[in-house]
């Protein structure tokens, strides 16, 4: 499935059998030796004492555990909501339960979601981060449950992602790592972005990341607090509320199957599949 293009592999797993470790998600996120995704979701039954309808179990595609993930959330949601009675689908995540409400299209199934991913915690705003050469580079810090840098460009396009993303993700600033966005103003009033995100490397898009870029746009004067977030696999609206942020935007199921056995025995073993 995916969301806006950053894609994922789903393993449905309401009887809760399944232990999606680092080594599972690295394999299946593999695109060559695997399926293929930025990230591995285990949609199994929401933890005891959350009012939840499911638990969305989530690693990146190198098998680290995420907090959340915007767009994976849309796709869990549309994944229920297509095969039951659903409108609203409330998914519990490392970063706390999410509402999803579902958007139908004319063939009755899900074609975009809105979720309220909880209220953005803002950080400094032109923080300056000394890198290992001496240089320096300004980022917003906002965190939706998980960490994010954003910078400002002139073009998204030309922008340093593949560069300048994977050293601000492990700068030491960040023990944990960091997702990191590169932005820019659009003479409508919206936003371009691109994503390099913690775990993967360059994505399509992100939940989380578009609502990081549209806070920090806002912050720094881009943008109001409803936006459109132009990334490269598509468009997400951002609602910024006093209270909340709302994101929409698309889920697109692409296929399912089964995994063959002997490839799964080897990729959770961690042996050769995800090497």
């Amino acid at each position: 499935m995916h969301g806006a293009g950053n894609d994922f592999v789903l393993l449905p797993d309401l009887d809760d059998r399944v232990d999606l470790t680092a080594d599972l998600a690295a394999a299946l996120c593999h695109r060559q030796m695997g399926i293929g995704g930025d990230g591995a979701i285990r949609v199994g039954p929401a933890r005891p004492g959350t009012d939840a309808d499911v638990f969305m179990d989530y690693r990146n595609a190198d098998g680290g555990l995420s907090e959340m993930c915007g767009n994976g959330v849309r796709t869990v949601a549309k994944y229920l909501a297509d095969r039951q009675p659903m409108d609203v689908v409330a998914v519990d995540t490392r970063a706390g339960v999410k509402r999803v409400v579902i958007h139908r299209g004319p063939d009755g199934l899900t074609d975009t979601c809105t979720v309220d991913m909880g209220a953005p915690v803002t950080g400094e705003v032109g923080r300056t981060i000394v890198l290992d050469d001496g240089t320096t580079a300004t980022v917003t810090i906002v965190s939706m449950g998980n960490p994010h840098a954003v910078l400002l460009v002139d073009d998204v396009a030309t922008a340093p992602v593949t560069t300048l993303g994977p050293r601000l993700e492990t700068h030491p600033d960040f023990p944990e790592g960091t997702n990191v966005e590169f932005i820019a103003a659009r003479p409508d009033g919206g936003v371009d972005g691109r994503i390099w995100e913690r775990g993967v490397g360059e994505t399509m898009a992100s939940g989380t990341g578009g609502s990081a870029m549209a806070v920090a746009a806002h912050l720094n004067g881009l943008a109001d607090r409803t936006t459109d977030v132009h990334l490269p696999g598509g468009v997400l609206r951002i609602e910024w509320t006093e209270e909340t942020l709302f994101v929409t935007g698309p889920a697109v199921e692409v296929g399912k199957g089964f995994l063959d056995d002997a490839w799964l025995a080897t990729a959770a073993s961690g042996t050769g599949a995800s090497a």
